[in-house]
């Protein structure tokens, strides 16, 4: 009793130095910027001596009075928000490749830029990762970069406290009106004159928000006690996530969006209150073919913001815009576009409406953006010397723009001062001295020219845009404040936790040695060897990016290696057994379903075609038998047959193994009901089903802990006990995994229970006593884990998160409901099941060695696989905790090895609190 104690503890000590190392480490590594609790104010410019304006420029006022720090060039905004919304739904096919379905579905939009090319512009906005909606929004309306910590609040928006253009509105009497995603009113609770808010969370509803938004929108465009309205749709967002982008319901959503664009143009163009009124629709970031977004490639990043003006504007426009891309529209008629920084939207929007720069904000106000208002033509509120002889509008407005650039960069560089004296680290000492140099440089000639004929036009311009656009360079590549020392410190404690770790093994092993004299140590030790040079193989692969894409391919291999292996070691034996067969044929069914999975972080996949609106199924079989109707049958079908297979198999087995007639009905009848549940969920989509079986599951999982400490379960020997425990605690778990995983789950739990039958059959080869713990089949076990993980379409990056899974069985969105369900088919299939099932590794069925053995023994080995696995993983994600730190300055370390971490490291805790319960439950 005392041993059991003292190793429970040393398994808690080493979740407790896992869990401060991940702390650590992260609070070194995922530190926020430091958020400024500065607000600019309208009297800023003359307070601080702005050298862009000076007292004799300006008219004497109170704030009230002068609301903005230069005069608004129009008269309301009505910014239009669909989620998630690419690039090629606004532009016109022309200018791509192929032609896909989902293309020129919005074509009042291109109507629109067509016919009225100097008031409208398509811009390929391009957002900067991670491209969660929460982050987007707050990027979008204070101006500043988005933060990798902030993702883990996506479900529950944190209201925003830096400053920001919807501050500024409410702060200068404007009216805010929203309607659509309840994610503003969370972000801005107290802003909105009026708000219509629907739940965001519910992906299977595409229709709930977008009707709910064009429910209200019409009426408030007849309206005029209104200056910003803000639409947020979210249909096409939901399409995406649960039917792909190419799919019926995708362009039946881009249609309904398109028919309410088309009615608000219609609207704008007869209501004469809303002639100086500019429209903008855009996303706050894109998503893959598959609907996923939240990373950093190119398919999440480049989304798409329109804008118009139904008033004309001079044709001198044309020249403001830069060359860009053109391509004909449905109308036969040229459609050109630009490219513009998501990063530039905050100021821009401030600018146009007339009100303070946000104080975080570090874009640049973007020319074509400006140009489209009609008050920026008109003469600005500039020295009158800058107007004694305005040769042309062109030139009008370059002075105009002008002013608001110095302006810009004047904010920006008060930014850049209040940061680097508040933050601890600020940024590196020759960059900003590089980038001040490039702020006097502007600024003197901006001084120059006031002071001079010379009118600030060109030169001015293109200067202040150096020093904006190399700021905002300099912002996204070191922006990430790097604790070193809390980082190092970490990865020390990772590195303590596994010599521990080790230390404890190593004990645990000699007192095996000692208790069970059968022990045939050079074999297992050559063997512990040989799963510590597969270990290491695969925990170096993470020091390269490629290899990180690859990683369900590499654990797939090493896989394939050990399968090989044992093929090799019966040959010496003179034959090949049928279970290392099968293990090696199932190894090359689960590539083909990590090659599927994969193929969902890609748009195309040369191996396998996948169809986005499903999971895991055998849909490319009718291409292969074409005309053969059984085939064209089987995906359907196939699902429903393996899980009746399950369903049996799982029965037959409770039957055979659990000896307490009480524990085996309800184990049985509780696994019937749950299998069946799911078949009636599959067949009618019938909600409460799911929550049967979570129900079911949940119950199991208590009674389990119940019976086992009440002494109920203590029956039989103690490989039989171990056996029993272990199969009813897989039971009370695998169909609430099962269902969450969808159609595809029958056949992973299959392979998944076929592959452990056949490492737990190839155990004995023998070299090593049934009973006694097999370095290579704890090896092949966490393997296994790891090629589920990405055969059921799951990859280390917040996009690669099955939202829908979390509403199996529900409609509303709650936070921790929701959260936990994500999290367990996430995690389930990968650890959950796995580590459970360990026992199964020392409790060989029908195993003549294991009958009379010592509970100590058999305690002990169990003792060692545990400790092995936990090694196992402990190592792996400290390679990864070293690999982030070395690539801390990568170009993918937001994209690809963050995020790597982040999984890592759940799933490392993860393993530590799953050891801790089975130490309870088992020993």
């Amino acid at each position: 009793m005392r041993m059991r104690m003292r190793l429970k503890a040393a398994a808690a000590v080493v979740l407790c130095l896992h869990c401060l190392g991940v702390y650590l480490f992260t609070r070194g590594f995922l530190l926020t910027r430091t958020e400024l609790s500065a607000f600019s104010l309208p009297s800023d410019l003359l307070q601080a001596q702005a050298p862009c304006c000076s007292e004799s420029d300006l008219p004497s006022t109170t704030d009230q009075d002068l609301p903005g720090w230069t005069p608004p060039t129009v008269d309301r905004v009505l910014i239009l928000i669909v989620d998630a919304l690419r690039f090629d739904f606004v532009a016109p096919s022309s200018l791509f490749e192929t032609k896909q379905k989902w293309m020129d579905r919005l074509s009042s939009l291109q109507h629109l830029a067509s016919t009225h090319p100097s008031s409208s512009r398509i811009f390929k906005a391009i957002a900067d990762p991670p491209t969660t909606s929460l982050q987007r929004l707050k990027a979008l309306t204070t101006g500043g970069l988005p933060t990798f910590i902030d993702v883990g609040n996506s479900f529950a928006a944190p209201a925003i406290h830096e400053d920001n253009w919807i501050h500024q509105l409410l702060h200068t009497g404007r009216r805010l009106v929203m309607m659509g995603d309840d994610t503003w009113t969370q972000l801005f609770p107290h802003h909105f004159n009026h708000s219509y808010p629907y739940p965001s969370f519910n992906v299977k509803d595409l229709h709930t928000v977008d009707n709910g938004v064009a429910h209200h929108l019409v009426p408030w465009l007849h309206r005029q006690d209104w200056d910003v309205l803000i639409g947020h749709f979210l249909g096409v967002d939901h399409a995406g996530h649960i039917f792909g982008v190419d799919s019926q319901p995708m362009v039946q959503k881009l249609e309904q969006i398109n028919a309410i664009l088309q009615n608000v143009t219609d609207i704008m163009n007869s209501q004469k209150h809303l002639e100086n009124t500019m429209l903008i629709v855009m996303g706050d970031h894109a998503q893959t073919l598959n609907g996923d977004h939240g990373g950093g490639t190119s398919e999440e990043v480049e989304t798409c913001l329109f804008a118009w003006m139904p008033r004309s504007l001079p044709s001198s426009i044309s020249s403001i815009f830069h060359p860009s891309t053109c391509g004909l529209g449905l109308n036969g008629k040229n459609i050109c576009t630009s490219t513009m920084q998501q990063l530039d939207f905050a100021v821009s929007i401030s600018a146009l409406l007339g009100i303070p720069f946000p104080f975080g904000s570090i874009g640049r106000v973007n020319p074509e953006l400006y140009a489209l208002s009609p008050g920026s033509w008109d003469r600005q509120w500039l020295p009158a010397s800058f107007y004694e002889d305005p040769s042309s509008d062109l030139k009008t407005w370059k002075n105009n723009y002008a002013h608001v650039l110095c302006i810009n960069s004047w904010q920006v560089k008060r930014y850049i001062d209040s940061y680097s004296a508040t933050s601890v680290m600020g940024f590196p000492s020759d960059d900003l001295h590089y980038i001040t140099k490039l702020y006097n440089e502007a600024q003197s000639r901006w001084s120059d020219s006031k002071n001079s004929s010379c009118k600030p036009e060109n030169d001015t311009i293109d200067e202040f845009s150096d020093f904006l656009l190399s700021f905002a360079t300099l912002a996204r590549s070191a922006w990430t404040e790097f604790d070193l020392k809390l980082m190092g410190v970490g990865l020390g404690i990772f590195i303590i936790s596994i010599m521990f770790h080790l230390f404890v093994f190593e004990r645990v092993h000699s007192l095996s040695n000692v208790y069970d004299n059968k022990t045939q140590k050079s074999s297992n030790h050559l063997q512990i060897y040989v799963a510590f040079l597969l270990v290491a193989v695969r925990a170096v692969s993470f020091l390269s990016n490629s290899y990180i894409l690859a990683e369900g391919r590499v654990a797939n291999f090493l896989l394939a290696t050990t399968a090989i292996g044992s093929i090799r070691s019966s040959l010496v034996y003179g034959k090949i057994k049928k279970h290392d067969l099968v293990f090696l044929i199932l190894i090359i069914l689960i590539r083909f379903g990590i090659e599927k999975g994969m193929s969902k972080q890609a748009a195309t996949n040369p191996f396998l075609n996948y169809d986005s609106g499903s999971d895991f199924d055998l849909k490319w079989l009718p291409s292969l038998f074409e005309g053969h109707d059984f085939v064209t049958l089987l995906p359907e079908i196939s699902p429903m047959i393996i899980l009746f297979l399950l369903s049996f198999l799982s029965c037959k087995y409770i039957t055979c193994t659990v000896h307490s007639r009480y524990i085996k009905w309800v184990v049985t009848v509780g696994t019937m009901l749950s299998y069946s549940f799911i078949a009636t969920f599959w067949l009618s989509e019938r909600s409460f089903a799911p929550k049967m079986v979570y129900v079911i599951g949940l119950s199991l999982f208590v009674l389990n802990f119940v019976l086992r400490y009440l002494g109920i379960l203590e029956k039989g020997e103690t490989v039989q006990r171990l056996r029993s425990l272990a199969l009813v605690m897989v039971s009370a778990w695998s169909p609430t995994i099962l269902i969450l995983l969808g159609k595809q789950g029958p056949f992973v739990v299959l392979v998944c229970s076929i592959a452990g039958w056949s490492i737990i059959s190839s155990k004995n080869k023998g070299l090593l006593d049934d009973c006694k713990m097999d370095p290579i089949s704890v090896m092949q076990w966490s393997l296994l884990a790891i090629c589920l993980f990405y055969q059921t379409g799951h990859w280390c990056t917040f996009d690669g998160l099955r939202y829908g899974a979390a509403f199996i069985g529900f409609d509303e969105f709650k936070v921790v409901r929701q959260a936990i369900l994500l999290f367990v088919d996430t995690f389930g299939i990968s650890h959950i099941l796995p580590i459970f099932s360990l026992p199964f590794l020392v409790t060989i069925p029908n195993s003549s060695s294991s009958k009379g053995r010592d509970k100590t023994v058999i305690f002990l080995n169990l003792t060692q696989v545990y400790l092995l696995y936990g090694l196992i993983t402990a190592i792996t994600t400290t390679f990864t905790v070293l690999c982030v730190a070395i690539q801390r300055r990568h170009l993918m370390v937001w994209g690809l090895f963050a995020p790597k971490y982040v999984f890592d490291a759940i799933g490392l805790l993860l393993t530590d609190v799953l050891i801790c319960v089975s130490a309870l439950y088992y020993c």
